[in-house]
């Protein structure tokens, strides 16, 4: 079977949507089932008020301590590095002048070329550092 990559470009969130919907559901399900039975146990009357400032308290406690420290750590540094913030970008660029360094000593004629004509390829972004940029034009 040939899974299709575009098919599954966004399957893990999806996933992750999936997994979160069925883990609100269930502990919204429960905490009525705990709720009801503690109410019947202390004689009161059961109000759907008192459950949902309960329950609600409970999952933004939960979505603070839990969900959103995670989300946070995973998604911010997943976002940032696609942004292509400065810090995400210190290995890439060490390679980057690494490369440009070997092209330019293996064939000092046509090295600048290459790297120019790879810039172009590639389209290197216009807050690359300069010295990653062609010097020859």
């Amino acid at each position: 079977m040939h899974l299709h990559p575009r098919r599954w470009r966004y399957g893990y969130a999806w996933i992750t949507l999936g997994f979160f919907a069925f883990s609100l559901v269930g502990h919204w399900l429960f905490a009525w089932f705990a709720y009801t039975s503690e109410q019947v146990a202390h004689n009161q009357p059961i109000q759907v008020s008192d459950y949902l400032i309960q329950t609600l308290r409970d999952t933004l406690e939960n979505w603070q301590s839990e969900f959103l420290q995670l989300l946070w750590q995973v998604g911010g540094l997943a976002i940032l590095l696609h942004l292509g913030s400065p810090q995400s970008k210190e290995g890439n660029d060490r390679v980057e002048e690494k490369i440009d360094a070997i092209l330019r000593r293996i064939d000092p004629e046509s090295g600048d070329r290459t790297i120019a004509e790879l810039d172009r390829r590639f389209e290197r972004q216009p807050d690359d550092p300069p010295e990653h940029r062609f010097r020859g034009a």
